[in-house]
């Protein structure tokens, strides 16, 4: 069944503190070199597509800046679009930091790394910049985008789907 992003709640209103936290102990054990991330869009984004999925597992020592690599990848933007990850819906993360790094110092008290996805349209308004209403559009997504994608997440093994 495919979600209707309008109306889909936050993961952590999804499942409860004690299954979250449960989930977070089975995956540990069983992958005790991964890290349990789960990345959502933000809220009010309008420009970005939402993702197939939201829980990842990743390798503990990747830098942030290559999972944000593998996050452009799965959500097939072009090159000219920029998206911005948040740690904890609020501050913006060192991208040179490793995923371990980002866990020890943001891990929620479930036990989940939870990172945020937004335009930079969500920072401030077009028209307050000086930008035309076009340039607001969102932009199309590359032609063959399916199939580009399928490919080039092959290349990319540092995610599960937990879901």
């Amino acid at each position: 069944m495919q979600r209707v992003e309008g109306s889909a709640r936050p993961f952590k209103q999804r499942k409860s503190l004690a299954t979250r936290m449960h989930e977070v102990t089975e995956i540990r054990i069983k992958y005790p070199n991964k890290i349990p991330v789960v990345v959502e869009r933000y809220q009010k984004e309008k420009n970005l597509p939402p993702l197939s999925r939201t829980k990842f597992l990743v390798s503990q020592d990747l830098p942030l800046s290559q999972f944000a690599v593998t996050l452009r990848t799965r959500l097939c933007l072009a090159s000219s679009q920029t998206f911005y990850l948040l740690v904890n819906n609020r501050g913006l993360p060192n991208m040179t930091a490793t995923m371990q790094e980002l866990y020890r110092d943001h891990k929620d008290e479930d036990g989940f790394l939870y990172l945020t996805y937004a335009s930079q349209e969500v920072f401030g308004s077009c028209f307050s910049s000086g930008r035309s209403a076009a340039s607001c559009l969102p932009m199309p997504r590359p032609s063959g985008c399916a199939s580009c994608c399928g490919e080039l997440l092959l290349k990319f093994p540092c995610s599960w789907d937990l879901e």
